[in-house]
């Protein structure tokens, strides 16, 4: 997916990650592709452990999914206002971190905020921007919150 790919999973961090990539992609005349992984499932023994819940495989609806992003860039495309770049949803199953770097492939440049779901998790397994600027394979840029004075 040539252009720009942007990471999300509905935090404030991404939200602040779709700003600046769509305004990135309009000054770069490129395409936008917002992207959101679902995590696989989480192994039984995993969620004793760890607190983790386990859903059904088959409660996870892409369709759903796709269309909550794409309610989520139209939020983003009305605020920022003025021309909007062509923006397409992918919806993909596995590990955050994984993904994104296989998309980095074919990208631009990768966009991904700061911090995510976080929590006791991402201590324990590095976060996805941490990953994601050591192993994608085009640039990474990564947006920090509202309150680093984006």
């Amino acid at each position: 997916m040539p252009g720009i790919v942007v990471g999300v999973d509905g935090s404030d961090h991404s939200l602040h990650a779709v700003r600046w990539a769509m305004r990135e992609a309009v000054l770069r005349h490129l395409p936008l592709t917002v992207m959101t992984v679902h995590p696989d499932p989480v192994r039984p023994v995993t969620g004793v452990y760890w607190g983790l819940r386990s859903y059904p495989e088959n409660s996870f609806d892409p369709d759903l999914v796709r269309a909550a992003v794409r309610e989520f860039v139209d939020k983003v495309t009305s605020e920022i206002g003025g021309t909007a770049p062509e923006v397409t949803v992918n919806v993909a199953t596995g590990e955050p971190a994984e993904e994104l770097i296989r998309a980095s492939r074919d990208a631009d440049l990768l966009v991904v905020g700061s911090r995510g779901g976080g929590g006791f998790g991402r201590l324990l397994m590095g976060s996805v921007s941490t990953q994601v600027t050591h192993h994608a394979e085009c640039p990474v840029v990564v947006i920090p919150g509202a309150n680093r004075g984006l």
